[in-house]
């Protein structure tokens, strides 16, 4: 899971770095997402509604969504429940192994 947050996060900071950004505002009072710094100077930059809101976001994330509902995971941070399938399972040991 940490994998997972640590590559999103590169991706933004270098996204944000190279001047590509979202279109249009991040609040009601026109602060536009380009007015938004990278890195950690963004957490105070950022409404504190906002951060509030990416907080509950990532809290609701956790607590519903990314888990093992159907007791089916491989390994640890395995959330495809079933419903993801490479047939990893049908490919002889040679295979597996190139």
């Amino acid at each position: 899971k940490h994998g997972r947050i640590s590559q999103r996060a590169f991706l933004g900071q270098t996204t944000n770095r190279a001047g590509i950004y979202l279109p249009g505002d991040i609040d009601f009072s026109g602060t536009s997402f380009d007015s938004i710094p990278s890195g950690w100077a963004a957490l105070s930059a950022i409404p504190n509604t906002g951060v509030i809101q990416i907080i509950a976001f990532i809290g609701f994330l956790e607590a519903a969504v990314m888990k093992d509902v159907t007791g089916e995971a491989e390994f640890a941070g395995d959330f495809r429940n079933g419903a993801i399938d490479f047939g990893w399972d049908s490919f002889d040991e040679e295979t597996k192994l190139s």
